[in-house]
């Protein structure tokens, strides 16, 4: 899970999951259970306003204590409905109900509080349901608390490498031997696979940041040094978004041609904030005669062959069409006729045109269709973000197959 994953960013080592229904008797159990052998419970969900919001009332009978009334949050939630016009229902005030002693958990997104109580020998920590308010709670609110209790040393500072086109399996063995260059032993390698990404995580324990740093630094260098042109966004950065700076920065404009990836290309840039800057056109079609008429391309093959170097005539005819300083083209071929979850082999046409030339790549892509359109567009952007950095759009993925 998304909060497990988080928790061992920060070395914080989750034995348990448990998924509990809305019903009374089967909560308060697994709270009890949990306050027996547990140091700390994340719970997620149920703090709602509807009958069926049941995480208050039942912290408060495993604690032992009753459900009192939070002001301070109540008169959150109200100026929370009136900044948007609204007025509160009358229901939302069972969200400021908290189990008498709890400390408030605050929910800057949000109209339900967060809180955390101690049942047992258990600190539990309580959080809503929905996602962006979970995320926002757990590393703002719950993991200081967390590393606090644990007796963690004063910083522990997480890097993250996002990368496309390498296996798990293949980066632990590129990257072997890279904790071994802080001898103390304070460094951690991790990975979080999540096709067609993956990311490679370093995480640092030190008594100040500078000394974080300065432990993470070398490591981060020969990170780079290994996986090269693999990485495609560090951090919080993501392949989008590094695509958009890098074309505003250089005032380029883009038109993209898509078929079988039905627009999720396209999907990925136009929705960006300021988009309008660099994003012009994108056009779908299935079929290459149909997205060739589209383009006023009569006559052009549909067979693999001629895939690549239609998506070559099809990425220049875009960029001139919509007056772009690119034109992208990512096609791909299928069997329709297979079932919706048969593996098969995916024949990808790829090619970007600028005023001065066209370069295009083709390749096989193997698994059901989904994990196919995936991979496709992944590769799409990836050798776009290649181009625009002036790096080798050819470097062989884990993921394809070599074009028979």
């Amino acid at each position: 899970s998304w909060i497990a994953q988080k928790l061992e960013d920060y070395g914080l080592a989750v034995v348990r999951g448990q998924t509990v229904g809305d019903d009374r008797g089967e909560l308060l159990r697994a709270f009890q259970e949990a306050g027996r052998r547990a140091d700390a419970v994340i719970v997620n969900g149920g703090l709602g306003p509807t009958v069926d919001d049941l995480s208050q009332e039942i912290a408060a009978k495993a604690a032992g204590v009753g459900l009192v009334l939070h002001e301070d949050w109540l008169a959150r939630m109200d100026a929370f409905f009136k900044m948007r016009g609204r007025t509160m229902p009358e229901n939302n005030k069972k969200q400021a109900m908290l189990p008498e002693g709890a400390e408030m958990l605050d929910n800057p997104v949000g109209t339900a509080c967060g809180f955390a109580v101690t049942i047992g020998k258990a600190r539990f920590y309580f959080t809503p349901g929905v996602p962006r308010e979970l995320f926002r709670m757990v590393e703002e609110q719950i993991v200081p608390r967390l590393l606090q209790t644990a007796g963690a040393p004063g910083v522990i500072l997480l890097k993250r490498f996002h990368s496309f086109g390498l296996g798990e399996s293949h980066v632990d063995s590129m990257l072997s031997g890279v904790e071994g260059l802080v001898p103390d032993g304070s460094l951690k390698l991790g990975f979080r696979a999540h096709y067609p990404q993956l990311e490679t995580k370093l995480t640092v324990r030190a008594q100040t940041l500078e000394q974080a740093r300065a432990k993470l630094q070398p490591v981060e260098a020969e990170v780079h040094k290994r996986m090269g042109n693999f990485i495609l966004a560090e951090d919080n950065e993501t392949l989008e978004g590094n695509i958009q700076a890098r074309m505003v920065a250089e005032r380029m404009t883009l038109a993209v041609v898509e078929n079988f990836t039905g627009g999720q290309l396209a999907g990925r840039l136009a929705p960006l904030p300021n988009a309008d800057r660099f994003f012009l056109r994108g056009i779908v079609a299935r079929g290459e005669t149909n997205l060739a008429h589209a383009l006023g391309l009569e006559g052009r093959g549909e067979h693999w062959g001629e895939l690549e170097r239609l998506a070559g005539d099809l990425a220049e005819s875009a960029r001139r069409q919509a007056g772009a300083t690119l034109g992208l083209a990512l096609l791909c071929s299928l069997d329709d006729q297979q079932p919706p979850g048969a593996n098969q082999t995916g024949m990808i046409g790829l090619a970007i045109a600028s005023a001065d030339n066209v370069v295009t790549r083709g390749t096989k892509l193997a698994g059901h269709r989904g994990w196919i359109r995936l991979g496709a567009v992944e590769m799409g952007l990836d050798c776009l973000r290649r181009f625009l950095k002036g790096l080798p759009l050819h470097e062989r993925t884990d993921f394809e197959r070599k074009p028979e």
